[in-house]
């Protein structure tokens, strides 16, 4: 997990999705977007395996969930290359 590195890619993936999290937008740009991932915490894991990790090492019990289930819950974002961005809504 790289922690609170958000690029373009990152940004633009929230900027599109955030509708999955939040009933109305939090950000409009991606200026509100960082300052926004930056408040939350957000964090962004270079593959699957670090958002397993991250779940398990927060206490979250994902021990009934499949992968697909874990890939759709609201605050995974998925970046179109292979990362993930992990929002605590």
């Amino acid at each position: 997990m790289n922690g609170y590195e958000y690029d373009e890619e990152v940004l633009n993936t929230f900027l599109e999705n955030q509708g999955q999290l939040f009933s109305e937008n939090v950000a409009n740009s991606l200026e509100e977007a960082e300052a926004f991932l930056e408040d939350c915490m957000a964090i962004v894991c270079a593959n699957f395996k670090e958002v397993k990790e991250y779940f398990k090492e927060a206490g979250t019990d994902i021990s009934g969930m499949s992968d697909e289930d874990l890939k759709d819950a609201c605050e995974v974002f998925e970046i179109e290359d292979g990362r993930y961005l992990i929002v605590e809504g």
